[in-house]
């Protein structure tokens, strides 16, 4: 595939990484800069990456800044094109399945090395058929070519076609700076968890973990750049109201990606959350899984009724473990249907601990025909937790599918953790964070 490569000062190192990467497969990459780490605007590069899609020049484009928003702005402006910003493989499938996106915008501030890889390429394989988005992406295209001519025409009474390029790159910076964009770090104390080491939950976002679990009582404060990869979580069983409020509290306080909480303190938390950019998390089934598919349906919808905006059910393992493929078929897909009705994330958990190996392909071949977005090893309350072997078994039935899988339990290092993101997996569940610092203060990670 001929595809056409971008990228401002900031994108610049993973544009590296991202070249090699489609080289390495056999395409045909057109580089249209930057080259090198010195600031430049990145209206330019999107611009540029732009024109070569909507020209045929390419057939797919990518381009990447610091957040990869202001990409996307820019690349939506030129006729032809369908830009799509991607930060997730579920996003980057969504984009195409959908949209018909034929440009990609990452954001190298907020995703390692691995996760775009694996980004792009669920981007460039996933196709767009189902005749109901191709209508609406002809809607889009139909959209497009009325707004071209109103603009022309505004432009052309309105004097801003006299802007020079200098003019343009002064207003966006105003602008930039009218509205925040700069990426401070917070202040933080010692302490087992994120914000004690930074650093070191940076190596497994370069690794490419999108997600960290972290959870109440964990001292520091967690920098800004890093909070948008925590899960902050409470799932024991004697957690109380002001237990739950507190983790709001911190929520709030650090902007975490998600509160995780069991479905009793759902409304609590989203109520706790409006306003804020932090999603609701809540479980179903769980920890057992040995509610019935009606029940489960039920409980999804309650969550999400409730402000939930993910899901991450228990499989039936005794139903499972019978050969009754069909009712964990039905199981599984009593809660996607629920999660896709509600616009709500589904992860499956299949606690892999209570499984042959044979039995955990079955599973993830199931929740693959369900369309879940992920498969989990663990609930934390069974007698195991993830492996790599397990993660890498998991990975390789659902990664054609664009889902992602979740490594959680018994993750007690950096070592630990490493080898599940290499092994696949883009999200980690760990207490405390990433409560191994210890030793990832010693660790040299040569990526």
């Amino acid at each position: 595939m001929n595809i056409a490569i971008g990228a401002d000062h900031g994108g610049f190192e993973l544009k590296k990484k991202l070249l090699a990467h489609l080289q390495g497969q056999g395409h045909q990459v057109l580089d249209l800069g930057c080259d090198s780490t010195n600031a430049v605007d990145y209206p330019k590069y999107a611009r540029l990456v732009a024109e070569a899609v909507a020209s045929g020049q390419a057939e797919r484009g990518v381009m990447i800044d610091g957040a990869g928003i202001g990409s996307s702005m820019v690349a939506n402006k030129v006729p032809g094109v369908r830009a799509a910003m991607a930060y997730d493989l579920s996003s980057a499938r969504n984009g195409r399945q959908h949209n018909d996106a034929n440009l990609l915008t990452l954001g190298a501030g907020m995703i390692g090395g691995n996760l775009a890889a694996q980004i792009v390429e669920v981007f460039l394989t996933t196709d767009c058929t189902e005749p109901r988005h191709q209508r609406r992406v002809a809607m889009i295209v139909d959209s497009g070519d009325a707004a071209e001519g109103q603009a022309t025409a505004a432009v052309a009474s309105s004097g801003l076609a006299d802007l020079s390029e200098e003019d343009m790159a002064r207003i966006v910076a105003r602008l930039e700076g009218l509205l925040g964009g700069g990426s401070g770090i917070g202040a933080f104390h010692a302490g087992p968890c994120v914000g004690s080491c930074p650093t070191t939950a940076q190596q497994f976002i370069e690794l490419g973990a999108r997600c960290l679990t972290h959870g109440p009582d964990s001292p520091g404060k967690v920098p800004e750049e890093l909070a948008r990869y925590i899960d902050h979580t409470i799932l024991k069983p004697d957690a109380t109201l002001a237990m739950v409020k507190t983790i709001i509290a911190e929520a709030r306080e650090h902007s975490f990606r998600s509160v995780c909480v069991n479905p009793c303190w759902v409304k609590t938390v989203a109520d706790g959350l409006r306003g804020t950019s932090v999603l609701t998390c809540s479980v179903v089934g769980f920890p057992l899984g040995a509610a019935t598919p009606e029940i489960k349906a039920m409980e999804t919808r309650k969550a999400i009724r409730d402000g939930a905006k993910e899901i991450d059910m228990v499989i039936n393992v005794g139903r499972l473990k019978s050969g009754d493929d069909d009712y964990v078929l039905r199981d599984i897909l009593a809660v996607t249907e629920a999660c896709r009705d509600g616009s709500a994330v589904c992860k499956v958990i299949i606690e892999t601990a209570l499984l042959t190996d044979e039995e955990k392909v079955r599973v993830c071949e199931l929740a693959k025909r369900a369309r879940a977005n992920f498969v989990k090893t663990s609930t934390g309350f069974a007698s195991g937790g993830a492996t790599a072997e397990d993660i890498a078994l998991m990975a390789s039935v659902v990664r054609g599918a664009g889902m992602e899988v979740k490594a959680s339990g018994g993750i007690k290092s950096f070592t630990d953790a490493k080898r599940m993101i290499d092994a696949g997996a883009t999200r980690i569940g760990a207490s405390a964070s990433i409560g191994i610092v210890q030793e990832a203060n010693q660790a040299t990670l040569s990526l």
